[in-house]
């Protein structure tokens, strides 16, 4: 018997599968087993058709593969290769217990690229399971990006063959490729950022409490919600808030990688968060992922280190918006099913944008509101206060005016935001001040007495939750940051106070 190494999606993660072959005297057969999915029991004509036509003879026994453990069910083309790697090597001395080996097989032995290969080796390389492994050499310009892994790249079956029967001097393919974009280095850990602005601050006109509510926000991940009249700018400050977000680092750019190619689209690498923006109409289980069998991923997992956008807030279902409390709280969510339970990182800064009513003038100097005091109030009233209560900025928009200009451009709102992180991690802070714990609240959010007092009469006149007063000192910590402050004063608390939902 022998045996290689291969994996597959357990939920999110990915969980190795080990690929065993016996070879026995019998009445000819080809059987796989271990709960493989179509695509794998496809694989019997692909490794055939791949054997015979590289000159091998397909061996007249009764062929067993064995995909371990057997009560995981198994998905994907990537077990090609390890398949026919056992077949063609069935007599070989050597053991092939230290290897990974993934790869789809052409009818002519070509080794194909497959999209998921990438999330799964960053998977394995996340759980610290691969050491060296086979792959498809179409597939090593990305896989590159993740380190401490020996990546060997083939492009044919028999270039696999020949490097399995000369293990002793084979050599990685490539060594570990570079993420190549402007960076700054600080504590050993390097931060890369890239001025690309697709959509600029420049282009709205106006609105500058909205514009320093946004850059409050990028700065320190705090959710932000925007109340204003149809037209004002809302969601063109959404769509460019993504661009001045964070610097972010070697971990994160693979991430936001992995998340890409779950979403069938090609990683690129660069350091740009992601940014989702579900449709109002969107079901609970596209939003939060889910499914009966098997739990896919959905938008508030897609947006992990990025912004989840909601237009037109009050329109989204009740249900998803309460039970998108749980992760703007924790940073987490998790699905539970008869046949799964998955846990995956959410840990993205919320945006939020809506009407003041249903009709959207109330708060228009020229137009007339058409809504009963009822419809607004039903219309408010979709918002409940445990929901509102984790949104860190409130920021009601101004009426535009055609005297309005632009002040800020994306790129000096982004410089602003990269001195504030610096300024954050010189300090010792590793979480965005929206995601610091309790504990870190106290280390970090150092205010003067002057402050302290202006947060107490803050409590006692608005009777701030407990949830509340954290916020205020996170939100007042971030403004700290912009003016390089080493202490949370007073003016930084007056000002996260005028942020506060009313």
């Amino acid at each position: 018997m022998k045996s290689v190494n291969c994996a597959t999606y357990e939920g999110l993660d990915a969980k190795v599968v080990l690929v065993e072959s016996t070879l026995t005297k019998g009445l000819p057969s080809f059987s796989i087993v271990g709960m493989a999915s179509t695509a794998i029991s496809e694989a019997k004509e692909r490794c055939k058709s791949a054997l015979l036509s590289n000159e091998f003879s397909f061996p007249p026994k009764r062929i067993t593969i064995n995909l371990a453990p057997s009560d995981i069910r198994k998905e994907g083309s990537q077990f090609d290769l390890s398949i026919a790697l056992l077949i063609a090597l069935d007599s070989l001395e050597e053991d092939l217990n230290e290897w990974f080996i993934f790869g789809e097989l052409g009818l002519d032995g070509a080794v194909k690229e497959n999209i998921q290969l990438y999330p799964l080796m960053l998977s394995l390389a996340n759980q610290k399971l691969v050491q060296k492994a086979i792959v498809p050499y179409a597939s090593l310009s990305k896989l590159s990006k993740i380190p401490n892994i020996e990546f060997y790249g083939v492009k044919t079956l028999q270039e696999a063959i020949g490097l399995l029967k000369n293990q002793a001097i084979a050599t990685p393919t490539i060594k570990q490729g570079s993420i190549d974009y402007p960076f700054y280095e600080i504590a050993d850990e390097k931060f890369y950022y890239i001025k690309e602005y697709a959509e600029d601050f420049a282009d709205v006109k106006g609105q500058e409490v909205a514009k320093r509510a946004a850059l409050i926000s990028a700065c320190g991940f705090h959710n932000i919600l925007f109340e204003g009249s149809p037209g004002c700018g809302k969601s063109m400050i959404a769509k460019r808030l993504r661009y001045i977000l964070p610097p972010m680092n070697n971990d994160d750019i693979l991430d936001v990688a992995k998340l890409q190619a779950l979403d069938l689209v090609e990683p690129d690498f660069k350091p740009h968060r992601n940014m989702r923006s579900p449709h109002h109409s969107s079901t609970l289980a596209s939003v939060f992922g889910g499914g009966s069998h098997k739990a896919q991923i959905g938008e508030v997992g897609l947006a992990n280190k990025g912004i989840l956008f909601f237009d037109e807030l009050p329109h989204f279902s009740k249900n998803i918006l309460e039970a998108l409390r749980e992760p703007m709280q924790d940073n987490r969510i998790r699905i539970s099913r008869v046949n799964s339970k998955v846990e995956y990182p959410a840990d993205f800064l919320f945006v939020g944008a809506m009407n003041p009513c249903p009709c959207g003038n109330l708060l228009n100097e020229t137009k007339e509101c058409r809504c009963s005091e009822l419809e607004i109030q039903r219309y408010k009233n979709r918002l409940s206060d445990p929901f509102l209560d984790r949104v860190d900025i409130n920021v009601v928009m101004q009426n535009v005016n055609r005297n309005d200009k632009s002040s800020y451009n994306s790129k000096e709102l982004h410089k602003m935001v990269v001195q504030s992180h610096i300024f954050a991690r010189e300090r010792g802070q590793k979480s965005f001040n929206a995601k610091l714990s309790d504990k870190e609240i106290e280390q970090f959010c150092i205010m003067d007495d002057e402050a302290k007092n202006t947060l107490d009469m803050a409590i006692d006149r608005f009777s701030l939750s407990f949830r509340s007063i954290k916020k205020m000192q996170k939100v007042g910590r971030t403004i700290a940051d912009l003016d390089s402050s080493d202490v949370i004063e007073k003016k930084h608390i007056l000002e996260a106070l005028s942020y506060r939902r009313r």
